[in-house]
């Protein structure tokens, strides 16, 4: 034989000529449709606008549902052929049985995707192995008209035939592609490469026609190539089937429960060709959806869950978001989620499944070992854009101390093809492969849903020990994570918080969604309090059902694309009108429950589900009164007292227009022509915060050309622009005086009530906006005259201290960060605080704090935030440093206002009596100790009261409840048991290590 030169892509185009070959269309299929505007059941799928197709007719519009009918017959002359079904409707599409229930989904071939990884699409139906040649075809098809990821492809019908499988030549398809794959990723000269290059070459030349006997001879060339095995592995991957499905994104809530049918229909198809194939799905939330909407579908797949073969993943209701969300919502995201799992599958969770999530906070570690969570996997790190993680494996160390194992896929992605390229880099990238022997991978079509397809498990067949790759096993993860624990003492640990250098504009995006959330959080806390204490007081049921289920719901809008910000308008269109209508649900049931709590109050209840006494200047009855109410009681007003006396005069309280000044006891503050703070003088301490010729609260508008994940970091190269001053007037009420100030930039307008109280620190800054703007971001900017290397800034039970220099490229990439609360900088004997009720996202550096209040990206949503707004930010003053001035105690007043329940109200709400008016319900003797939640036991009666120390200390306190105890025992995070404690004096004494929570269980007697 003459010498020849062997190319790669001569190769590759035999490889495409085998696939063009495989399947051979014979007849037509009938297809008939049914236009609706949203789904319809199926039982009424008849019921929307009848259509006849054919391939290039048009179905629908961006979001249509049509129930799709086709039919047809087998051609005699595919007889003993495996034959097959094409269809392609330029949408997604899930057969369905008889029953209507789902069977099979099958998805565009054009989605949007990344290529590289994959073809998206699935298109292949079987009708049989071996045709009698006579079968009828009588399938109907639930669609919707989008592609995986929301897109609009056409909605055109462009495939539905009968066609016949050449099964052979299917399989020589993939042999040929993995050895090809597999002889391009292998070094240079070595003989695995060069023998496979040649023996790929010389079956070419048998291929030149399709014959089944050269079919057979290149099979029987390349068997003896797959055929050699690897030897002793290094490095082990363990494959698991994937189809990440994001609850919101693209596309509506609605639809992705349409996607999940679809999508894990097909796996069980799937796993009856493949008996390999091992599949995993988190989120109990989907589950739930598919129990109640697909039920023959969810008994499927419990019946696999109880073969071994699906593996329920996750710890979470939802993968939810883990900056934005309050610490008690991500211990009820673990409660609900390990709960559902365990109740319907008998299976406790061990690992946090977090592929996509956009930065973990530092509070979490501690959370998941409470909640019986030892491991955690993500990928999302990887997208970090100024410093490369260091590890693939290793253990993440949080704010407390408390440590989980993490894994992230070396191959960083959760859509691996399952190709011999995802076995090459996943060794080749591996950061820890010197010191751990196994990998993950995650195989599938991910996002949008889909899940793994043919192409993946035919490669993996192959792949399992074959020369020349890493080892290949299909495995659960949680058999992955046992094996990789066996070398924990080997890896290296991670302090911190997890902070991925991406997408910092979803601290800010759908500003409204982020002011919902963290009201229905405060609300939800309070209603607990509020209910525990109608119940153990007035025997008043606790609404455990109606808290679920509010709970639950909340906790699917902290899904990592929705309250961050990133999903299209109509999920925000959409949940926020759910947000509005449970607020009000919620704020309900919390009159109701204080009423019953103060039934036989002699006057008006004012009520503070804080553990620390609050004295507070309140309008009652008309007047002003300063109202001393007990740490987590209340107190008693008479509305009608002193009602013919004159109001209180607040000589230190003054405000000027003209000079354009506030001032009380304790600060004097100055203001700009513009409008910006010249001046804040602190009395007591003889000091001046603001730096020397700038302004404080400077409110300026920057372009923001970004999405609603990401602004660039360079916008403030521009300065920003100032907003014009329209107005400026003084007011007095009371206790309180400021200066109502109106701006406006662009179509917009901000009017801002700056204010001052009597005896108050707290300088408030009371914001509406009408924002009207498109491509700005506006922020309002600090600079004190306070020196300090680090921000202390609130997270969820604790506080995370970040750097105010830029040092390092580790430093710069963290420039905008996030803080719920606060954000304190004090020097050791003074500093101050930004508080705030609804905003997360800061800047910090040299002596400034700065604030973003409102973007407005135009994609995904485009007309995200163009509305009206309404916040609180406050700047707090302080003697000593921020846990001296108790700084996240003012954080919690900000946010939980006392709550007033008037005597009429308080009368019906019980005919038994209510509370000791005066009395604390719970009483803690330290002031660094926070009673995040009270409420009643998941099972049981019991009282279950969740602390946390805050100030970063080791300390001991007491808890004394203000109701008969006959025990107390510390649980875990749900609630199970741990240790008994003791009762002696009727206090519970307990012992904190830094930003410990600790969740106890008391018997009530």
């Amino acid at each position: 034989m003459p010498y020849e030169v062997i190319r790669p892509e001569q190769l590759k185009g035999v490889l495409e000529r085998l696939q063009a070959g495989i399947y051979e269309p014979i007849a037509e299929l009938s297809v008939s449709a049914w236009v609706t505007p949203e789904p319809v059941p199926y039982g009424e799928r008849r019921s929307g606008r009848p259509l006849r197709l054919q391939p290039g007719d048009r179905w629908g519009e961006l979001w249509d549902c049509a129930w799709f009918h086709f039919s047809g017959r087998v051609p005699e002359r595919a007889k003993d052929a495996k034959v097959v079904l094409l269809i392609d409707v330029n949408g997604e599409l899930c057969l369905v049985d008889e029953e209507g229930s789902p069977v099979q989904g099958l998805t565009n071939i054009n989605s949007e995707f990344d290529f590289s990884l994959g073809l998206p699409g699935k298109r292949v139906v079987l009708v049989s192995e071996r045709a009698s040649g006579s079968e009828t075809i009588d399938l109907w098809a639930d669609a919707g008209c989008n592609d995986l990821f929301g897109r609009y492809r056409s909605g055109t019908l462009k495939e539905a035939v009968v066609a016949t499988c050449r099964e052979e030549l299917r399989q020589l398809y993939y042999d040929f592609e993995v050895l090809l794959e597999t002889a391009e990723r292998l070094p240079a000269g070595s003989a695995r490469k060069e023998r496979i290059f040649r023996t790929l070459h010389d079956a070419s030349h048998r291929l030149a026609s399709l014959t089944d006997e050269r079919i057979a001879e290149a099979r029987r060339m390349l068997a003896e190539l797959l055929a050699k095995r690897g030897g002793d592995p290094v490095l082990t991957i363990s494959a698991i089937g994937h189809a990440h499905i994001d609850l919101a994104w693209l596309w509506p809530i609605r639809e992705t429960i349409r996607k999940g049918a679809r999508t894990f229909s097909t796996a069980l198809r799937m796993m009856e060709r493949y008996p390999d194939y091992v599949f995993g799905a988190s989120q109990p939330q989907l589950y739930d959806w598919m129990k109640r909407h697909y039920p023959k579908l969810y008994r499927e797949i419990k019946e696999r869950v109880a073969e071994g073969r699906w593996e329920p993943q996750g710890a979470m209701w939802v993968e939810s978001d883990t900056n934005v969300p309050g610490g008690e919502s991500l211990v009820r995201q673990l409660l609900y989620g390990k709960r559902y799992f365990q109740q319907e599958f008998g299976q406790e969770m061990k690992s946090l499944w977090m592929p996509d999530v956009f930065g973990y906070t530092a509070s979490l570690p501690q959370l998941l070992k409470k909640a019986g969570v030892d491991y955690m996997m993500t990928q999302k790190l990887s997208w970090s854009v100024y410093n490369k993680h260091p590890h693939h494996t290793f253990h993440w160390e949080g704010i407390d101390g408390s440590r989980v194992l993490t894994h992230m896929p070396p191959e960083d992605t959760y859509n691996s093809p399952a190709a011999p390229r995802s076995i090459v880099k996943a060794e080749q990238d591996y950061l820890d492969k010197g010191v751990s022997d196994r990998a993950l991978m995650l195989f599938g079509i991910g996002d949008g849903g889909g899940g793994p397809g043919e192409e993946h498990l035919e490669r993996l067949a192959r792949e399992k020990d074959l020369l020349g790759l890493s080892p290949v096993e299909q495995e659960s993860s949680s058999r992955f994570f046992e094996r990789l624990a066996e070398g924990a003492e080997r890896y290296e640990t991670w302090r911190g918080e997890l902070y991925l250098e991406k997408h910092q504009g979803t601290l800010t995006s759908q500003g409204r969604s982020k002011r919902y959330n963290r009201k229905l959080e405060k609300a939800l806390r309070e209603l607990e309090f509020a209910a525990a204490l109608a119940e153990t007081a007035a025997g008043r049921p606790y609404p455990a059902a109606e808290l679920e289920a509010v709970w639950k719901e909340v906790l699917l809008y902290q899904f990592h694309d929705i309250l961050p910000g990133s999903s299209i308008k109509r999920v925000y269109d959409e949940s926020l009108e759910r947000y509005e209508a449970l607020l009000r649900q919620v704020e309900r049931m919390l009159g109701e429950a204080y009423a019953a709590a103060a039934a036989g109050a002699a006057g008006t209840a004012v009520f503070n589900s804080l553990p620390w006494e609050r004295e507070e200047w309140l309008r009652i009855g008309g007047r002003w009164r300063r109202v001393a109410v007990p740490a987590m009681g209340f107190a008693a007003v008479d509305a009608a007292a002193g009602t013919d006396e004159p109001e209180p005069a607040f000589p230190r309280l003054k405000v000027s227009a003209e000079e354009r000044t506030i001032e009380n006891g304790l600060l004097k503050v100055a203001l700009g022509a513009s409008g910006g703070i010249v001046s804040i003088f602190d009395k007591e301490a003889g000091r001046e915060l603001v730096q020397a010729g700038r302004e404080a609260n400077a409110l300026r508008v920057y372009a923001d050309d970004g999405d609603a994940w990401d602004f660039r970091q360079d916008y403030r190269a521009g300065g920003g622009a100032e907003l014009s001053l329209l107005r400026l007037e003084a007011f007095a009420d009371g206790p309180v005086a400021g200066l109502m100030l109106t701006w406006a930039t662009g179509e917009s307008t901000l009017t801002q009530r700056v204010a001052l109280t009597d005896g108050s620190r707290r300088l408030d800054f009371d914001t509406k906006v009408d924002w009207r703007e498109s491509g700005k971001m506006l922020r309002a900017s600090f600079p004190l005259a306070i020196r300090a290397d680090h921000a202390s800034c609130d997270i969820q039970f604790g506080y995370l201290r970040r750097p105010t220099h830029r040092n390092t490229m580790w430093d710069y990439a963290k420039d905008e960060i996030c803080a719920h609360q606060y954000a304190d900088l004090s020097e050791p004997d003074y500093g101050a605080a930004l508080l705030n009720d609804c905003k997360y996202g800061h800047r910090a550096e040299g002596g400034e704090l700065d604030l973003n209040l409102l973007r407005s990206p135009s994609y995904p949503d485009p007309e995200a935030d163009r509305a009206e707004h309404e916040f609180l930010y406050s700047l707090y003053p302080h003697p000593g440093d921020h846990v001296q001035a108790q700084v996240c105690r003012r954080g919690y007043e900000l946010n939980v206002p006392l709550r007033l329940v008037d005597p009429a109200s308080a009368a019906a709400g019980s005919a038994a009596a209510g509370w000791r008016e005066g009395a604390s319900f719970l009483e803690l003797d330290h002031p660094h100790v926070m009673a995040e939640a009270v409420k009643r036991a998941e099972d049981g009666d019991e009282l279950v009261v969740r602390l946390y120390e805050t100030a970063g200390t080791r300390l001991r306190t007491k808890l004394r409840p203000g109701f008969p105890v006959s025990a107390a025992r510390l649980a875990d995070l749900l609630e199970r048991d741990e240790e008994p404690l003791d009762l002696g004096g009727g206090a519970v004494e307990l012992e904190f290590g830094p930003f410990e929570v600790k969740t106890l269980k008391l018997t009530r007697s």
